[in-house]
């Protein structure tokens, strides 16, 4: 249906808030049909409101363990059954009117349908809504095995059990491994090449200085020349 967010919100509130219920009206849901309670999967549920004599139709609604409430079916006497996506009938669901009850049956009940069954009433723009009706499986608890404590010879108290490596941590540690290798290997050559470099540049470097130094030059900065001395005519 179309308002059932709406609904959805409403309700929420009212839940939260009791006072919202309102005193002139009482609403009641309960189980019928059933003196034992449910106690395993696939059996039939039968649910009934009772409304006041003067509503519009009745909304049925379930709240899961969670909290969230789940539209069910709105059973009025003109427009008759209403179901999740505005169906008229439900594979899961039974709905009806029988005498001044609006009654719901959940043909197969299952773990899924769990919960508390509130129905719904508007009267006179107003929301009257009954206390949930729980409808659970009863809760089995088996005890733990006791077992006596046991002792293994070589285990200390700080270590209770024995841990084996697992396979795929050795495998990782293997490529990291595998990886370190890789990287620095060819990094370490590459320096130690480039030492050897820069030791070959230094080395030629002061040989030149060297050969540089061994000519001296007059302090006049010019080479020491021989005059050149021209012959001389007789006439």
């Amino acid at each position: 249906m179309a308002e059932t967010p709406a609904l959805l919100l409403l309700l929420t509130l009212g839940l939260g808030c009791p006072g919202i219920q309102g005193q002139r009206y009482k609403i009641t849901a309960r189980i019928y049909g059933r003196t034992t309670p449910l106690s395993q999967a696939g059996q039939r549920l039968e649910l009934e409101c009772d409304p006041s004599p003067d509503d519009s139709g009745v909304f049925w609604f379930r709240q899961d363990k969670g909290g969230t409430l789940h539209f069910i079916v709105f059973i009025n006497l003109l427009s008759g059954t209403t179901f999740e996506g505005n169906k008229k009938t439900s594979t899961r669901f039974e709905a009806r009117i029988v005498g001044k009850f609006y009654q719901l049956v959940v043909k197969s009940f299952m773990p899924q349908d769990e919960g508390n069954y509130f129905c719904l009433v508007n009267i006179n723009q107003m929301l009257y809504f009954s206390r949930g009706q729980p409808a659970f499986f009863p809760v089995t608890t088996t005890p733990a095995p006791t077992s006596a404590p046991t002792t293994q010879h070589g285990i200390t108290g700080k270590d209770p059990c024995l841990k084996t490596p697992h396979p795929e941590n050795s495998k990782v540690k293997e490529l990291d491994f595998f990886c370190d290798t890789f990287i620095w290997v060819p990094l370490a050559a590459a320096c130690l090449l480039f030492l050897i470099a820069l030791a070959l540049t230094v080395m030629l470097h002061q040989q030149t200085r060297r050969r540089r130094c061994r000519c001296k030059r007059p302090p006049s900065g010019k080479p020491n020349v021989k005059p050149t001395t021209t012959p001389s005519r007789h006439v």
